[in-house]
This record gives structure tokens, C-alpha cells and sequence, in this order.
């Protein structure tokens, strides 16, 4: 790929090169409704603005990129999404290939300082679905609950599993969390107390933002499934591992994971991820025809998890890294995920989330959540001398997530939450 560079710095490190161009919404500091933007180095490109002045040409409507939410803009298309990525790299561009239309005007009209900001949902989520794609998050699960019998139950190889999570409380990176109240019970206990959650957890996942949509009745085959996935974010599916280990069986998931789930604030796109594309995983046995694809739909994302204690923050210590994995190695990957999930015929919109559950990888420290890394409490970890088998008030957890190669690197910048404490029950 040749190298390109925006006439608006770009510090070295920096998530939001010209290469990526991610989108996002953010509310300025005179507050008004939230306006759609890109991200550029320690800027934001007004995509509000920008479509005012007639600055996109003919990549797509500018009415689609001048609301609150991408929606619109999901459902204008593959062709849209491309034309107006492209249109907006010319505009940045610091090269004879690019365009000095807005380098020409007052530019400083048009970008807003991201420390000024404050970053708010980029999407409408009408449907959220929550997958469990990771072969070593299931196995690991699987030796915890199930230390005499096989860790993956007979049909993980075969279909992709996962649940329908509650989309109305997704939230964006750096909206607080509080600890959950529910049922638990203890093996040995007579009967379920109701109270806080004592084994509060994360989940490191990515996710991805559908497109288009099908009509209902109309399956998405899998080689189609590119025309409807826009671009991917961070996810932290909050987990509150003792209401979960009371209420799951038999129908699953519930309220132990439906009070929060924390994404991050720029959603980046196929097209800037594609130069990280690796060959996906090998499946034994071969899945069946509906899930088959040999297009590489596996990707290479750094990921990590940073863990801030209340003391290390009031001490003015930075967050401690106690987590590192990649996102290349997730047994079903987002095409299978997306034609699975349609191929009953159920209809998917512009804006809905698809998040991957929780990627781990084979090595030590490399678990996405902390019922793997302390191996459901038996094996603490110490944070700059504390100790955390799960969750405490005052904890703040950040997820990373990046790809590089060379002088070239796309980053989806953080998703982050901070844990306080549970409210109080009527």
C-alpha cells in the first residue's frame, strides 16, 4: 500500500491515521443535538458541516450524514459507504491525488478538537445479539463447570451459539456502570439472597454494525454478507457471573448480562480493515454448506485490557495491562455469525449489533475475561499490589483494540467503564 498523509497532524501512535477514518457522533460543548464525525489524528471531521457546504460531491446524499445516528447512512449501502470514504480521504489527503476543497476554506470550521468533545452513541441499536465464538473462551469455560465430562458440549463445532442481549443498555465508552442487584445462590445454600452482584465481570469482544438489512423471510447467504456489515467496535459485555450462574439454565443468558454492555465510541469500517485480513481458523468437521465460505473473513486486531483500581487512580498510577489477545483467532467468524442468524429468515436493520462473546487466546494472560485469568476466583491476580478475583467499586476497565503493520495502523481507540456502586433496591 502506498503511503499517504493528511495535511491534519497525525501524531506517531495515533489510532485515527487517514488510513483509517472511523465513524463516530459526538455533542460539542454548546451542547445542541449530536453531529456525525470522522476521526483524524486528535481532530473530528463535522460531517454535519462538511455535507452543508456541498463537500461530498456525489458520494452520497448529504442529508444521510447530517442526523444524530449513522442509520441512514447504514441503510444508503455498500456503494455509499465506499463513494464517501473515498471523498473524504481526497479531502485529507496531503497529496497531488487529494483535493484542497477544504483545505481551500475557513477549515477550522469544519473539525473540532476530540478533548473538547463528548462521544455519544454513533447508532441507533434496534437488535443486539451476543455470540460465543472463541474455541479457547468455550473450552476454558467448558474445564470450569464441566472438569469430568468433555469441555465443549457436541454442538459448538457445528453452529454458531449465541444469544439475543437487550440493546437498551448499550452504552458508549466512558458511561459508568452500576454493579447490578439480583438472585444468587450459593451451591451449598438452601435457597437464592438477593443483593449485589459479588462476582461482577468483563467480557472483551468486538463487534460489528450491520448495513442494509434483509426482508423477513429472506436468509442472507454467506457470500453476500460483505453488503451488510459496515464496520466493527469494541465491545465489554459486562457480566454478572453469580446472577448468571443461578438463572441461566435452562433458557440461558438473562439478567446476569442484560444491565450493561459498553462499546466504543468509532465504528471502523471493512474497507479500512481490509489490508489486515487473514486466512480464517481450520474447522473440524467441515461446517455445513450454508456456513462454508473461502473468503478470508478472519482479521488481525491487537487487543488488550487495562485494569485502573480506585487507589492506583487517586495515586496517579496508570491502568495495569492484564490481558493480551488477537482478534484472528475466533472459531466462527462474522459471516458465519450474520448468515446463521438470518438463515431462519428473521430480518436484520441499519444500526443492529452483532458482538463476537469473548475472545481468548491459548496462552496464559491472554483470557478476555477474569473468570478465565483467575480462573473463576481460585487464582487472584495482583494489580500494582491489590488483588482482584472480580470486580470492585471503583474499578475501571479499558479495552484496546489495534491492528499494525509498518508505518501503517488502524485503531479503534477504547471502550471504557468505570464500576460504582449498586443502587439501592425499593
Amino acid at each position: 500500500m502506498p503511503h499517504i498523509t493528511s495535511w491534519i497532524p497525525v501524531p506517531s501512535g495515533s489510532d485515527f491515521t487517514i488510513y483509517n477514518l472511523p465513524y463516530g457522533a459526538f455533542r460539542s460543548k454548546d451542547a445542541g443535538r449530536p453531529r456525525l464525525g470522522i476521526a483524524i489524528g486528535e481532530k473530528i471531521l463535522d460531517l454535519h458541516a462538511v455535507a452543508e457546504a456541498g463537500l461530498l460531491g456525489d458520494a452520497c446524499r448529504p442529508e444521510l450524514l447530517m442526523g444524530p445516528v449513522l442509520n441512514p447512512f447504514l441503510a444508503a449501502g455498500r456503494d455509499a459507504w465506499k463513494r464517501t470514504r473515498l471523498r473524504i480521504a481526497a479531502l485529507l489527503r496531503d497529496d497531488a491525488d487529494g483535493t484542497d476543497a477544504l483545505r481551500k476554506l475557513n477549515h477550522a470550521a469544519f473539525f473540532h478538537d476530540q478533548r473538547d468533545v463528548a462521544m455519544t452513541m454513533p447508532v441507533h441499536v434496534g437488535d443486539y445479539v451476543d455470540f460465543y465464538s472463541s474455541i479457547e473462551h468455550a473450552t476454558n469455560l467448558g474445564r470450569l463447570f464441566r472438569p469430568d465430562s468433555a469441555p465443549l458440549l457436541p454442538n459448538y463445532r457445528h453452529i454458531p451459539i449465541g444469544y439475543h442481549g437487550r440493546s437498551s443498555t448499550i452504552v458508549v465508552d466512558g458511561t459508568p456502570v452500576a454493579r447490578p442487584s439480583g438472585q444468587r445462590k450459593a451451591l451449598e445454600a438452601a435457597a437464592p439472597v438477593f443483593g449485589p452482584s459479588a462476582r461482577l465481570d468483563i467480557e472483551l469482544e468486538i463487534g460489528f454494525i450491520t448495513g442494509p438489512g434483509n426482508r423477513l423471510g429472506q436468509p442472507i447467504p454467506i457470500g453476500g454478507v460483505r453488503d451488510h456489515i459496515f464496520g466493527l467496535v469494541l465491545v465489554n459485555d459486562w457480566s454478572a457471573r453469580d446472577i448468571q450462574a443461578w438463572e441461566y439454565q435452562p433458557l440461558g443468558p438473562f439478567l446476569g448480562k442484560s444491565f450493561a454492555t459498553t462499546i466504543s465510541p468509532w465504528i471502523v469500517t471493512l474497507d479500512a480493515l481490509d489490508p489486515f485480513r487473514v486466512p480464517n481458523v481450520r474447522q473440524e468437521p467441515v461446517p455445513l454448506p450454508y456456513l462454508q465460505t473461502s473468503e478470508r473473513w478472519a482479521y488481525d486486531i491487537h487487543l488488550a485490557v487495562d485494569l485502573q483500581t480506585e487507589r492506583m487512580r487517586r495515586a496517579g498510577k496508570k491502568p495495569a495491562t492484564v490481558s493480551r489477545t488477537n482478534f484472528r483467532s475466533m472459531y466462527w467468524n462474522m459471516a458465519q455469525q450474520l448468515a446463521h442468524v438470518t438463515v431462519n429468515g428473521t430480518a436484520i436493520r441499519p444500526g443492529d449489533l452483532y458482538a463476537s462473546g469473548t475472545i481468548s487466546g491459548s496462552e496464559p494472560g491472554s483470557e478476555g475475561s477474569l473468570i478465565e485469568l483467575t480462573w473463576n476466583g481460585a487464582r487472584p491476580i495482583q494489580v500494582d499490589g491489590e488483588v482482584r478475583a472480580f470486580l470492585e467499586d471503583g474499578d475501571e476497565i479499558t479495552i484496546r483494540g489495534w491492528c499494525a503493520s509498518g508505518d501503517l495502523r488502524v485503531g479503534f481507540g477504547r471502550a471504557r467503564g468505570r464500576i460504582v456502586q449498586a443502587v439501592a433496591s425499593a
